[in-house]
């Protein structure tokens, strides 16, 4: 394939979905190409963009690429978009799913120790929304559930990995956040693994 249209390709491939695309998913789709020159043709287009300024940029995003549109448009995408239904993630939740973020994975005894209030609640609504997964449970009496994040948090605050998220001193979490639906989960886990999610597991 000439290198003009491989790129024309990467292009719409990435286009096409709302899902950050992996290296090898691209490669498949694309008779087994070579990583190698598919990571080149991503790196080329990542430079096209902000060579010529477009109002695209290619960002990697929970293990793969994403196209997105530059911080500095925020703005006026939400004046456009300021009839679309959206729903909040209330204060007390962001702050458990920050927890949670970089302190995983921990048991919901460990999260109301930090917080000082129970979070039953707070941790229904996170599973709900797929912010946070069951990533196991932990050996200890009564062996207790442990939380983590998962691949759709990673997804939706545009982290590539959990090593991406700023310094506990840089936050500042305002007083409620707006976020769109959330349909899956990343089951990956560090701690003993919880038969109710092996299922999901393939997801990653």
């Amino acid at each position: 394939m000439a290198e003009n249209n491989l790129k024309a390709v990467v292009e719409a491939m990435l286009f096409s979905t709302d899902k950050p695309l992996t290296i090898e998913q691209i490669r498949k789709a694309l008779d087994n190409l070579p990583s190698a020159d598919i990571n080149a043709v991503i790196q080329e287009l990542k430079t096209d963009y902000q060579v010529s300024n477009r109002g695209l940029r290619i960002n990697e995003v929970a293990g793969g690429f994403q196209l997105s549109t530059p911080v500095d448009f925020a703005p006026l995408l939400k004046k456009l978009h300021k009839g679309r239904k959206v729903e909040k993630l209330s204060r007390p939740a962001l702050e458990t799913l920050a927890i949670i973020a970089y302190k995983q994975p921990l048991t919901k005894i460990e999260i109301e120790t930090l917080r000082n209030v129970n979070v039953d609640g707070v941790i229904d609504s996170l599973l709900e929304k797929d912010l946070v997964r069951v990533a196991g449970r932990r050996n200890t009496p009564g062996c207790p559930y442990v939380f983590g994040t998962t691949k759709k948090f990673l997804e939706y605050f545009g982290l590539n990995n959990l090593e991406d998220l700023p310094k506990i001193e840089e936050l500042k979490i305002p007083e409620n956040i707006e976020i769109e639906e959330i349909e899956t989960q990343n089951t990956k886990t560090e701690v003993t693994e919880n038969e109710n999610t092996e299922a999901s597991s393939e997801n990653r």
